[in-house]
């Protein structure tokens, strides 16, 4: 087990403290996906989401945003085969033979170069406050930078840069990529949630499409900050034509629209809604403020 304090702990929080981000992946990838994240956002149960900056639906994003809490999904693949969209910056190593991110993991560590993915990562984040965003923190999209030692030094390094929290999923550990993910980003000194449940990923045993998801995560949560990723979308024929994980993206957006019921939930288990901002803000004042950042703009 990893020897660290709680991150509650680190922030300052009172002893006890069971917190819950419930973050929104796949922001500016389709219309319906803005709508339905948006929606839940402002009046569901969601805390913070995740914008796919090169995404075709980006700008969407940045029209429909109100000071919601969003960060960034560093990302460097493309897999899906009718949204196929690419790098911000001229990075030909980030390139499959379709002119877009590669489709898998493997084309894109075979090929990426270390420092124009870096450049990339950086332009996004760089692209996202430039639009107005109030970044509040990053993660990666597919697990890309995390799961081999030479792309977690970039997404480590980015994130001290900007003093920004980090995703970091626990199914990633030690024992399945080889090298200590958690242990290297506490002693960096970043931020990072406790514990992530992201029932999209491979490695979770947990169904995405179960009606009781958001329920079950809820009395999963123990001390310190758990952090539980949902896609929801708006139904629409777009979705239907993007994804044949449509309803999956729709059961999610109608579940985490029932704030009420789950306000109850979360008194009677003892659990705080927190968002990434607060997580990010608290660092910061422990820290003695923002730190200034340069800027190029892409």
């Amino acid at each position: 087990m990893d020897q660290y304090p709680l991150l509650t702990e680190r922030l300052g929080f009172p002893n006890g403290t069971k917190a819950l981000i419930v973050t929104c992946d796949c922001l500016g990838f389709c219309h319906s996906c803005n709508i339905g994240i948006y929606d839940v956002l402002r009046n569901g149960i969601a805390t913070s989401a995740r914008l796919i900056v090169p995404a075709p639906w980006s700008r969407d994003a940045v029209v429909r945003y109100r000071g919601e809490d969003v960060g960034v999904e560093l990302t460097l693949n493309s897999s899906n085969p009718i949204l196929h969209f690419g790098p911000l910056t001229q990075s030909p190593s980030l390139l499959d033979g379709q002119g877009g991110f590669p489709v898998t993991l493997e084309d894109l560590w075979d090929h990426a170069d270390l420092a124009e993915t870096r450049r990339e990562c950086r332009a996004q984040i760089e692209r996202a406050i430039y639009w107005g965003f109030d970044v509040s923190h990053i993660a990666s999209e597919l697990d890309a930078l995390i799961m081999r030692p030479e792309f977690f030094d970039i997404l480590l390094e980015l994130a001290i840069e900007f003093d920004l929290p980090i995703s970091l999923p626990d199914y990633l550990n030690e024992e399945r990529i080889g090298f200590p993910v958690k242990t290297l980003a506490f002693e960096e000194g970043a931020i990072f949630p406790d514990r992530v449940i992201d029932p999209f990923s491979a490695y979770e045993p947990i169904d995405p499409a179960s009606q009781d998801l958001i329920e079950d995560a809820i009395f999963s949560v123990e001390e310190g900050v758990t952090e539980l990723c949902i896609r929801p979308a708006q139904d629409t024929p777009e979705l239907r034509a993007i994804t044949p994980e449509w309803a999956t993206f729709v059961s999610q957006k109608t579940a985490a629209s029932e704030r009420r019921h789950f306000d109850h939930l979360l008194s009677r288990a003892n659990i705080t809604l927190i968002s990434y901002r607060e997580i990010r803000n608290r660092a910061r004042a422990i820290k003695g403020g923002t730190r200034s950042h340069r800027s190029n703009y892409v």
